[in-house]
């Protein structure tokens, strides 16, 4: 897309997300929410008849059996897609989004970056190499009381950050669906399409994630204990870490699923020198701020007391709720932006998880993994 060409929605292609994916239909919404985009062609699935129906379905006009054609023929094409969604099982993550940036198409894609350490730095020295755009969707920044308890920390209205406390429990892993025919358990259970890890890969990262974005600061090593609870299964379905922080903050990383009654329980709390924070995603509207000595206060979304950031998140006024789908849809407003910034040579802002995040959940990844092999000893992220 060119300046010359006009202002116009954003052509947008999808690979994986087909029927049977929820995360597929999440990001057709996120992408289409605030009317900058439109998803028009897609590899839906690598089962031809799957991928057909589902573009069907979505109205798509163009369908593609094979990733590599659609990076190859939507290139070439006069009215060929801006980007790219990558909402595949991980070990498909870094060959897709490679064959796009090769084929100069923007790139946005689901967490984690890639199957290994040396995919998500490959694909990292790429994206550098430029000039294409490059999102990971960690969801959860996209909240606007996240980004408002992020602000906070920055102006320093908690002072010295001392301890984090985050977990992620869900229950939906407590039985083997994997061997029940559920494909969104059998992949995420798999060595060979998920990775090192499960529990701690697909939810674990959105935890640390979420740490290093609210607070600043990068977590430099990790303690960790994972588990499998479910007999047969391949993958770790639960993990307690300790974390080590930069500037000397201490933390705990909870993330579990088997966790019986829990739904998507993601809740962060973060202690200062001066007060508190604290946000749970399930009430993701509210943000609890502790001062010390002082009743609590509850922060609500959308209000003239936020911080900028967190008032341009909000989509409605206050106590309309706003929830996952909006959280999303503000990673790919920022992402739409900058690619909109870069057709008219402008630098873009970059105001979303980026190649370089992507790298560090690897690396957390691995260093947990390594931990618990070697009974729950330090290693360093």
């Amino acid at each position: 897309m060119s300046a010359a060409q006009g202002r116009r929605r954003l052509r947008v292609g999808i690979v994986g997300g087909g029927r049977g994916a929820f995360i597929g239909a999440v990001h057709r919404m996120a992408a289409e929410l605030d009317g900058e985009a439109e998803v028009i062609a897609g590899a839906l699935s690598s089962n031809p008849q799957t991928a057909a129906s589902s573009a069907e379905a979505w109205y798509l006009r163009r369908s593609y059996d094979d990733y590599r054609v659609m990076a190859a023929q939507e290139s070439a094409l006069a009215d060929g897609i801006d980007f790219v969604i990558v909402a595949t099982p991980n070990h498909l993550h870094f060959p897709v989004a490679n064959a796009f940036l090769e084929a100069s198409i923007h790139v946005i894609c689901d967490k984690p970056l890639a199957y290994s350490c040396e995919e998500a730095e490959a694909l990292a020295r790429r994206v550098l190499r430029g000039p294409e755009l490059f999102a990971l969707t960690h969801t959860y920044t996209g909240y606007p009381l996240v980004k408002e308890a992020r602000e906070r920390i920055r102006a320093g209205e908690l002072g010295d950050i001392r301890k984090v406390l985050v977990e992620y429990n869900q229950d939906w892993l407590m039985t083997p669906l994997e061997r029940e025919g559920n494909r969104q358990a059998q992949w995420r259970t798999d060595p060979a399409r998920a990775g090192l890890s499960c529990c701690v890969g697909d939810i674990g990262t959105h935890a640390a994630h979420l740490v290093e974005f609210i607070t600043g600061s990068r977590i430099e090593a990790v303690a960790a204990d994972l588990t499998t609870f479910v007999p047969g299964r391949a993958l770790d379905d639960d993990a307690n870490m300790l974390l080590r922080l930069e500037h000397g903050a201490r933390g705990t990383l909870v993330c579990s699923q088997v966790a019986c009654g829990e739904e998507n329980n993601l809740n962060i709390r973060v202690y200062g020198s001066k007060a508190a924070l604290e946000w749970h995603q399930q009430e993701p509207n509210t943000l609890i701020l502790k001062r010390a000595g002082a009743p609590w206060s509850l922060l609500r979304s959308a209000h003239a007391y936020l911080g900028d950031d967190a008032r341009l998140a909000a989509r409605t006024p206050a106590g309309h709720p706003e929830g996952y789908v909006e959280a999303f849809a503000s990673l790919y407003r920022s992402f739409t932006a900058d690619v909109r910034r870069v057709a008219a040579g402008d630098a873009p802002l970059l105001d979303y998880p980026t190649v370089e995040d992507g790298v560090r959940g690897l690396r957390f990844i691995e260093a947990a993994v390594r931990s618990s092999a070697g009974g729950a000893r330090w290693e360093n992220v």
